[in-house]
């Protein structure tokens, strides 16, 4: 008896290590098991539903012809052109719109819009695309089978599927061939107390269009200028509750 208790307890701390090595992996902010005693201390997820994390884009600042914020990102997450436009990464884009009668127009970025109600998320039949607590929506590449539900639901045309072998890959952002994959709003960054890359990236060319904070907290600057300028989201009519509002668009 006293053998065969010492290896069901070898068992169960080698299940126990086995769970929370098996969290480091996932993306940054989940943890899928909750254990008792030092293992759940061991692994914590930041993310928190108390915050909603989002941007404010004001396209009157956004500069015409200006990359900052795409090359910023394509920096960081290791992505580029293809040389195919259908099938380019669509972390971020430039989009240009112009009022055919007046030719007023404007230019903005456009990103993964990390949806209260994420269509993505709902028509995703591994739960590879998931939303975080703070409203982050990510896309698990371990379990993507690259059916590309998700790229056909979304309303915003910001997910892109891994066609080619990939190179410089960078620990916070794995990508995959085979798998699909959106902006992240930068989440290892947020975790840690940062802001997202094309945040920074636009502050330091002068431009300010880009401003990132909690939606959730009425004293930040995100919140102050939403309640007081006049914005929108694009589609809103759709009720995904977007986290990305514009302004002078």
């Amino acid at each position: 008896m006293t053998e065969d208790k010492s290896v069901d307890e070898g068992r169960r701390g080698f299940l126990i290590s086995s769970v929370a090595v098996a969290t480091t992996f996932l993306a940054p902010g989940v943890t899928l098991y909750a254990l008792g005693g030092d293992a759940a201390a061991a692994e914590t997820a930041p993310a928190s539903a108390k915050v909603r994390w989002g941007l404010l884009i004001d396209a009157a600042k956004c500069g015409d012809g200006c990359s900052a914020c795409i090359d910023a990102c394509s920096r960081a997450h290791g992505w580029q052109s293809t040389g195919h436009p259908e099938t380019d990464p669509q972390w971020v884009r430039k989009i240009t719109a112009t009022d055919p009668k007046t030719g007023a127009g404007f230019s903005a970025p456009v990103m993964c819009q990390h949806c209260a109600n994420a269509p993505c998320v709902d028509v995703c039949p591994t739960g590879a695309s998931f939303k975080r607590a703070d409203g982050i929506v990510l896309v698990d590449r371990h379990i993507c089978i690259g059916c590309r539900y998700c790229m056909m639901a979304c309303p915003y045309k910001a997910r892109s599927f891994v066609h080619e072998p990939v190179a410089d890959q960078k620990p916070d952002a794995p990508r995959g061939k085979g798998t699909v994959e959106s902006c992240t709003l930068c989440a290892s960054r947020i975790d840690a107390g940062g802001v997202p890359h094309c945040v920074e990236a636009c502050k330091t060319k002068g431009h300010g269009a880009i401003v990132f904070g909690d939606l959730n907290d009425p004293s930040s600057d995100i919140a102050k200028r939403i309640a007081t300028y006049r914005s929108t989201r694009i589609r809103a009519d759709l009720g995904c509750d977007a986290a990305v509002y514009y302004t002078n668009i």
